[in-house]
């Protein structure tokens, strides 16, 4: 790598801290099983869809006093789905531990995401080629890829590439989705005798694949203090010019963890949660009330400035929007097999889909302004659904708190000003320089997925833990990518799926929320995080998320 910045130059001196189970050196461990483990939900069927990794016990490393010899390993490695800070030191963990068990390791990475292993595009790392990406962000070492391992053309010609380099372990660093592939790919391995293990890092910023064992995604930290830096900037303008309502949409389909982790961050005087309208079954009428209530206030207080931060899969949780949404996912596969329909102007594509909704649905639809209609019928994501990141959910609520003030206005009941500024944060944080947190954690799962691997197991998630404490106290482990599954319905047909973890509402994250919400909403508590720091004193360079820190408190009590 060339023409590196300052920052770049200091990054890749920076040394990642292990636990100390796994700072002891990789051939000094000894690993203790929990008890047995299933399912969260749908037991019987996801024990017989994985009848040979169903059902293992947890395990957690500790220190041994003695050495151990390690066997000759060879690993791929796979950067599947969207980009997350740190995945580059999570590639560096597992190099330095593989390396450090056995020298004539080798570590090969797969070009592209999983489409890499399937027609054997790779590159094999050294130290020269580790060395020029720890601590940066990123997934530029290798690229990434959405293509999804779950056929048995898909499994056959993994298995091939594999024999022909020799691998006998793969590290899938992904999120749900790419964790589900993991666990797929896993289970066919066993039960064709390929001798190959496959265990997974949690990778997500949207921050919804946790639970017990896992207690935070990587990526989250560092993005949700990117967001953070970006939305406490703007409500520094915002309070200058006095002028603007700024509607920020942020990052978190399925799950709204970064735009409530941004918020407690920053203070901001509106944040919509969706698992909360999903809860409150509020209409889209009913937020836009909401929203519509807190500018009126403030500008009764001479304030007709504000911001409102937004989760990018709000949309899908109004319930009638979420229901005309599954049935525009469920019958878009057949009327994109229409020619009438795929070779139409967006004009009849509309029509059509009016034509074939089912009234209810089809009545939603209409309602919707031609720009948002517009973006539903982009392409479909991965997975067969509607694009949600690509529907402007931030200009919707603008367009419609607007004609709700002109009609107030109309009404003698509002006299203020609503001049608006819209954003979308998304990619601005998934390549970040990882914090120091990410940069710690990225690289101890990595180290920890190779000594999962060193003891022979495989459908395996790394997990480290107790994070809320300093590095050296962290505890390293692994959980059964079972133990997190369920069933879902995708493509019209029900699938295992690593269930997303959302916001709890009852949860102490939501609830600090909840209590300040009417007090952000009329005065100006903004709180400006700045720029992630790297040195200085620990309060403000390895400070924790508040998500973090609230659910370990509560933990603790």
């Amino acid at each position: 790598m060339t023409n590196l910045s300052p920052l770049q130059i200091e990054r890749l001196k920076y040394e990642p801290k292990l636990p100390s189970s796994l700072a002891n050196g990789i051939n000094h461990l000894v690993s203790q099983e929990g008890t047995a483990t299933q399912s969260v939900a749908n037991q019987d069927e996801i024990s017989a869809l994985f009848k040979n990794t169903y059902g293992k016990p947890t395990v957690t490393f500790k220190t041994a006093s003695e050495s151990t010899e390690s066997s000759l390993r060879n690993v791929g490695v796979i950067l599947s789905g969207g980009q997350a800070p740190g995945g580059h030191n999570v590639i560096a963990g597992l190099y330095d531990a593989l390396k450090q068990a056995n020298s004539s390791n080798k570590l090969y990475g797969f070009l592209g995401g999983p489409s890499g292993i399937i027609e054997g595009k790779y590159v094999e790392f050294d130290d020269k080629f580790i060395d020029a990406y720890r601590n940066t962000g990123g997934f530029d070492i290798i690229g990434s890829g959405r293509t999804k391992l779950e056929t048995e053309e898909q499994f056959q010609s993994s298995l091939e590439v594999c024999k022909k380099l020799n691998i006998s372990a793969v590290v899938i660093i992904g999120g749900d989705d790419s964790n589900t592939n993991a666990a797929l790919l896993a289970e066919w391995f066993v039960a064709h005798n390929a001798g190959i293990q496959v265990i997974g890092c949690p990778k997500t910023i949207d921050g919804d694949l946790k639970n017990e064992q896992i207690e935070i995604s990587f990526g989250f930290d560092t993005a949700t203090k990117t967001y953070a830096e970006l939305i406490g900037n703007i409500e520094r303008d915002a309070n200058s010019a006095k002028k603007y309502w700024h509607f920020i949409k942020i990052m978190g389909r399925s799950a709204s963890h970064v735009a409530l982790e941004a918020a407690l961050q920053t203070q901001p005087n509106i944040t919509l949660i969706s698992e909360e309208v999903e809860q409150k079954k509020m209409s889209l009428s009913s937020i836009i009330d909401y929203i519509t209530d807190i500018v009126v206030r403030r500008s009764d207080n001479g304030k007709n400035f504000g911001i409102a931060v937004v989760p990018e899969g709000l949309i899908e949780f109004i319930p009638e929007l979420k229901s005309m949404i599954a049935n525009l996912n469920d019958i878009m596969s057949t009327l994109e097999s229409n020619s009438a329909y795929s070779n139409g102007t967006d004009a009849e594509k509309i029509s059509i889909i009016e034509n074939t909704l089912s009234s209810e649905n089809s009545s939603v639809f209409k309602s919707l302004p031609s720009l948002i209609k517009s973006q539903l019928l982009m392409d479909r994501d991965p997975h067969g659904n509607v694009q949600v990141s690509k529907i402007e959910t931030e200009k919707l609520l603008i367009s419609m708190v607007e004609e709700k003030l002109a009609n107030l206005k109309k009404e003698g009941k509002y006299s203020g000003k609503f001049s608006t500024q819209s954003h979308f944060f998304g990619y601005e944080g998934r390549c970040a320089f990882p914090s120091n947190f990410d940069a710690d954690y990225c690289y101890s799962l990595g180290f920890n997925a190779f000594a999962l691997i060193n003891f022979g197991l495989t459908g395996y998630l790394s997990s480290v833990r107790n994070l809320t404490a300093p590095a050296t106290e962290w505890i390293a482990g692994g959980v059964p990518l079972t133990m997190m599954m369920n069933m879902e319905r995708r493509h019209g047909e029900m699938k295992p799926v690593i269930k997303k973890a959302l916001v709890e509402l009852d949860g102490p994250v939501f609830k600090k929320l909840e209590l300040n919400r009417e007090d952000w909403a009329m005065n100006d508590r903004y709180l400006f995080p700045g720029a992630i720091q790297y040195f200085g004193p620990s309060s403000v360079c390895d400070i924790t998320t508040v998500t973090l820190a609230l659910e370990k408190s509560l933990a603790n009590v």
